[in-house]
């Protein structure tokens, strides 16, 4: 959005001198074309502040750059070719690079096969080819910082050590989850999930071992669990699982199965691995900070009583659930 309304508010500075001082000169053609490349930048920009589609305002505001430029060469002649370079580089933030070398390979063109700009055949190669390498260099350009936008959302939204989401992204997803959940009624479940003495193995064993361990626990989780789910490293030895259409019976069944599968083959050297489990299917209504409050209260819970146990956020909302809680406190 920025972006879009930098280079839109830029054009309309930069356009509206040329279309006064054209109709003062008595070229209304002229003036008419710029006039109306200035009306359809602002009815873009208008579209962009109210819609929040930059995608759509962003290649229509590219477009018109670019169509503007060639009429604007072909009424005007040689100054106008001018207008054509900035366009040129625009297009790269404007639009997606295989549709912003369409537009500058065409503009180009277009103004070749017109003619009436250029005074020789020499003027008018040296322009197409001062062209394509204002294109190269604004594609190269634009690529790069596409690539490392890309990096730091890489970097700002994944865990370094185990690879998966971070809080940052998590926030993000249970916001989403809420939302589809009061729009279709689907369950979500919240397991919150902390390693049994993790600070111990750190301390005897060092933290690469430690660092092992969070990898394979990690490791397991993601193979006994759905694409659909989501796990998040939620901070040092904690993590969040966001399991989506499972409640009641089938909810129990999949946490039992997690515990079982931890303890079997969760290992380090001095020993197995365990995790105490705190679960919260989301209410309806229910704000996301209160999601996570129970899910939260639920695993300090289970590692008050004993850690290595599964504790329902109010069991009492389903007696299956009630049972599983029943089952939890025993270590089940």
């Amino acid at each position: 959005m920025s972006i879009i309304t930098l280079l839109g508010v830029s054009a309309i500075l930069g356009i509206t001198p040329f279309a006064v001082m054209r109709y003062f000169q008595g070229n209304l053609l002229a003036g008419l074309v710029d006039t109306t490349i200035l009306l359809s930048i602002t009815a873009v920009l208008v579209y962009a502040w109210v819609t929040g589609d930059t995608r759509r305002s962003g290649l229509v505001l590219a477009f018109i750059a670019c169509t503007g430029a060639v009429v604007v060469g072909a009424v005007v002649g040689e100054p106008g070719l001018f207008w054509l370079y900035p366009c040129l580089v625009t297009t790269f933030f404007l639009a997606n690079p295989r549709i912003a070398v369409f537009l500058n390979v065409a503009s180009v063109i277009a103004l070749m096969v017109h003619g009436g700009a250029f005074r020789s055949d020499i003027q008018m190669w040296s322009f197409a080819s001062t062209a394509f390498v204002v294109s190269a260099c604004a594609y190269v350009f634009a690529h790069r910082n596409r690539d490392q936008r890309e990096r730091l959302e890489h970097l700002a939204t994944i865990d370094p050590l185990t690879g998966i989401k971070n809080r940052r992204s998590m926030d993000q997803e249970l916001d989403l989850a809420a939302a589809n959940a009061e729009r279709t009624g689907l369950p979500y479940a919240l397991v919150l999930l902390d390693i049994d003495y993790f600070k111990r193995i750190n301390d005897e064993h060092g933290h690469g071992v430690g660092d092992d361990v969070l990898i394979e626990m990690v490791e397991l989780l993601l193979k006994n669990t759905r694409k659909s789910d989501q796990l998040f490293r939620f901070g040092g030895e904690e993590f969040v699982l966001l399991l989506p259409g499972v409640d009641g019976i089938g909810l129990k069944a999949v946490m039992n199965n997690l515990q079982q599968v931890l303890r079997k083959y969760m290992k380090h050297p001095g020993g197995s691995v365990t995790a105490s489990f705190g679960v919260a299917l989301l209410k309806h209504g229910e704000s996301v900070d209160s999601w996570l409050a129970r899910a939260d209260a639920a695993l300090y819970e289970a590692k008050e009583t004993g850690r290595d146990r599964i504790v329902f956020a109010d069991p009492q909302r389903a007696p299956e659930l009630a049972e599983a809680t029943a089952g939890s406190s025993t270590g089940a």
